[in-house]
């Protein structure tokens, strides 16, 4: 009895080491088999660059199918059935095991397939050297490749599923209640899947495209990834917002690089009104000559602003994408900025104040006052032409009621006197060559206009 226990035992165990040799032996000739199709697939390549594709994305999932096959075909051949005897339970268990592997690896193999195709397309496009339309079909296959491979996906999950009894049933009642179900599952992924067909959206109607810069949110940032259901922007500073795809259908944003990345830009700085345009405008030309920053399209120096005591001088330059852009106002501003301090320092901005005298008459004939006054009313008087009565007898007079008519006509004189001193010493301004070269600092004077440092008015006792 005892010699019979192992007589048994030894022969279940020459049958299992029989089964893994064999299983074994299959595994070895799969990947046999897989290093043979590399190989040809290798020399192939050095004529055929999509074989080195192949061989690149499709080596482990093809070296995978192999594998299970030969497994499975040395599994069949260890463990042979005759007909009508029933199929050991743990044979139609590993068999089924081997069936859902080889499902996954098959579905792995296809979806790999899918990116060759993606890299056959944007290889071929690239040599093209149309930088556009490559961001354009790049950003188009990266969706495609997503969509084909969650369809892959779902596919073999379902084909797995199948490989069940219970699922084949569940199944069948799923299908007849598909209407409800739908309806359901459209309500349940309503956002999901608005997101999914605005992913599409932007792929196809081309309103965005990788690599493509835009502003969103009022950041600035390059289009990274299109997916599906989100964005990725990469911002200025290396982070990456994470946005859904419905915020580029639903709401505004601006993309700089939508028909080509060629960008124009502004630099303003502020100097002042003595500022010599024509020798600015010479050297904003001289340094736009100088760099290689510049695209050679447009190149402009014009007053852009002339309110509050200064002038904003413009340049109007353009550069072949953003970064450059950036570079190259950075670049003309602070060789302006230079060129003002050490060439044009009298056109630097600068505060003006104008101290206005206010003379009271106490006594009119005493008063050593008087006659300036009297004077400088005369002189107003004669000027503007107005037949009107001495000073000297106007204020002598008892004061009268004033008509509005001659009231506004002495304001009207008293301005027009005012503006032609203000030509006078801008004129005065404008040829002073010697005080440009020689002395820039203010000097007193008796006009009314007066030039005052900065540093003048932090000293009030002086």
């Amino acid at each position: 009895m005892r010699s019979a226990e192992l007589q048994e035992t030894a022969e279940i165990a020459v049958g299992w080491l029989s089964v893994a040799v064999w299983v074994a032996g299959g595994v070895i000739a799969g990947l046999l088999a897989s290093y043979v199709v590399t190989g040809t697939l290798r020399v192939v390549a050095r004529r055929r660059p999509v074989a080195g594709l192949l061989v690149r994305r499709g080596r482990r999932p093809l070296q995978a199918i192999l594998v299970v096959i030969g497994a499975w075909t040395g599994l069949v051949l260890a463990t042979p059935v005759p007909r009508g005897i029933a199929e050991p339970t743990w044979r139609a268990f590993a068999q089924h095991a081997l069936l859902i592997v080889l499902i996954a690896a098959v579905t792995w193999f296809v979806a790999a397939m899918v990116r060759v195709v993606e890299d056959t397309a944007l290889a071929r496009i690239a040599r093209t050297g149309a930088t556009t339309r490559a961001r354009r079909v790049q950003t188009q296959a990266q969706v495609l490749r997503r969509v084909g491979v969650a369809v892959i996906v779902v596919v073999g999950i379902a084909a797995a599923l199948l490989t069940f009894e219970g699922a084949r049933t569940a199944g069948a009642s799923l299908l007849a209640s598909a209407g409800l179900l739908s309806v359901v599952a459209g309500l349940a992924a309503q956002t999901t899947l608005g997101n999914v067909f605005a992913g599409l959206q932007l792929a196809f109607t081309d309103a965005i495209r990788v690599d493509d810069i835009v502003i969103v949110q009022g950041q600035f940032g390059y289009i990274e990834e299109i997916t599906l259901t989100y964005v990725v922007v990469r911002l200025w500073d290396d982070r990456r917002m994470i946005m859904p795809s419905t915020e580029f259908t639903t709401k505004p944003f601006e993309n700089w690089t939508r028909q080509a990345p060629a960008l124009l830009g502004t630099v303003e700085i502020e100097t002042d009104w003595r500022v010599p345009v024509p020798a600015m405008r010479a050297e904003l030309e001289r340094l736009l000559r100088q760099t290689d920053l510049w695209d050679e399209r447009v190149g402009l120096l014009q007053v852009d602003k002339a309110t509050g005591g200064t002038l904003t001088m413009r340049a109007l330059v353009s550069g072949k994408d953003a970064g450059t852009l950036t570079d190259l106002k950075y670049f003309l501003r602070e060789n302006l900025v230079d060129w003002l301090q050490t060439v044009a320092p009298y056109a630097l901005p600068r505060q003006r104040f104008e101290e206005q005298e206010v003379v009271t008459v106490t006594d009119k004939r005493s008063d050593p006052r008087y006659r300036e006054v009297v004077d400088e009313l005369n002189e107003l008087t004669e000027l503007d032409g107005a037949a009107t009565a001495a000073a000297d007898d106007t204020l002598l007079a008892p004061p009268l009621p004033e008509d509005t008519d001659v009231r506004r006509e002495r304001e009207l004189a008293a301005r027009r006197a005012r503006r032609r001193a203000e030509r006078e010493d801008r004129r005065r301004a404008r040829s002073g060559e010697s005080l440009r070269r020689a002395d820039l600092r203010p000097r007193p004077s008796t006009d009314t206009t007066q030039l005052i440092e900065p540093g003048a008015l932090a000293r009030p006792g002086e």
